[in-house]
Order: C-alpha cells, then structure tokens, then sequence
C-alpha cells in the first residue's frame, strides 16, 4: 500500500433507524473535524430558540466518541430530554490510486468496502417507548445542572455562549481577511 494514496472517500446514505420521526426532524451529522462548540451552539438553538421537540445525532468511525459527546452536553445543558441509541454499521467506499504508473497500462485503482462503527441517537422533549431497545429515561431534574462543585461544566474549556438567532441557518459564512492579497476578504463555511 506504499505506493498508493486515497483519492476519494464516501459513506453509504442510510434512512435515520427511528420510526414516526416528523420529516423536519433537525439531523446533527458530527464528523471527525467538527467543531463541539459549532455543532452544540447550533443545537441548542434548534431546540429552545426554534421549539423543536426532537433532534438527532450520527456519527460513524472516529466521530462516534465525539456523537456521544455532543449528546451527553445537550442532556445536561437541557434536562429532560429521552434518548434512544441505536448503534449499526455503515460501509465505507475508499477509492485508492497507483502512484507508480505501470510503463504500458493505465493507472490502477483499488477499491476498498469498510463497515465502520455508527451511532444514532435521537432526544426528545416527548416521552418515547421505554420498551423499545436502547432506551434511557431522563435524568432526574435535581441532578440535572445542579452541581455546586461546578463539574456540570467540568471538561469543558469555556461554558457555551447562549444561543442566538445567526446561528439558524445551516451555512453560516464567515469573512476571512487575506493579508496577502492586501484589504481583499473571502467566504468561508464555518464546519
């Protein structure tokens, strides 16, 4: 595999594994590189500026742990909230290209099929089937963020700021100035 370099990755698009899910239903996508703070500040928005009674979190491969991780601040942040995980695997496509072209044939590619961890969890305001698997009721209100020896926030660098209403749309442009170009500024998507 030393000669070869990976020229394009893409995952197989599965349905969401909650059935009688409304069609708006807000989908948090974490990747590996996304931001907690720009996925969270997004989230809460959805659900205390915009009143969404139910949003879901997926991740696949490496940004499972970072899934969980956005959920578990969300329950705490919120309270309240039932949850449902369900836990699958997604097939990864992984196109590699030849470095070292053979002298008399084109350029080989491999093709390679991964099934890769993946997570769905989906929290509700509204209660869910507590028979169904995967099920975690809410957690009692008295230990919801009421933690005088300030670990609610422990982990986190800085508290999240309260949401606002720039944070809705699902692009957000941000202005860059290029300093190498002069006083010239270019758009670029926030993860």
């Amino acid at each position: 595999m030393e000669n070869f370099r990976k020229v394009k990755t893409s995952e197989e698009e599965m349905p969401l594994p909650f059935p009688d899910l409304p069609p708006d239903v807000v989908e948090m996508k974490v990747k590996e590189g996304s931001k907690i703070r720009n996925l969270m500040n997004f989230a809460m928005a959805q659900m205390e500026l915009n009143g969404r009674r139910q949003i879901v979190f997926s991740g696949c491969g490496r940004a499972v742990t970072k899934t969980i991780t956005c959920v578990e601040i969300m329950k705490r942040k919120l309270g309240g909230l039932h949850q449902v995980t369900k836990v699958r695997y997604k097939t990864v496509l992984e196109v590699w290209e030849n470095q070292e072209l053979p002298p008399d044939g084109p350029a080989q590619n491999l093709t390679v099929h991964k099934n890769v961890p993946s997570i769905c969890i989906l929290l509700s305001r509204d209660p869910l089937d507590p028979n169904q698997m995967g099920y975690q009721p809410p957690e009692p209100q008295h230990e919801v963020g009421e933690d005088t020896s300030g670990s609610a926030t422990k982990g986190l660098k800085r508290p999240l700021p309260p949401p606002c209403k720039e944070l809705l749309p699902k692009k957000l442009q941000v202005q860059v100035s290029d300093s190498s170009r002069g006083s010239g500024t270019t758009a670029g998507q926030l993860d």
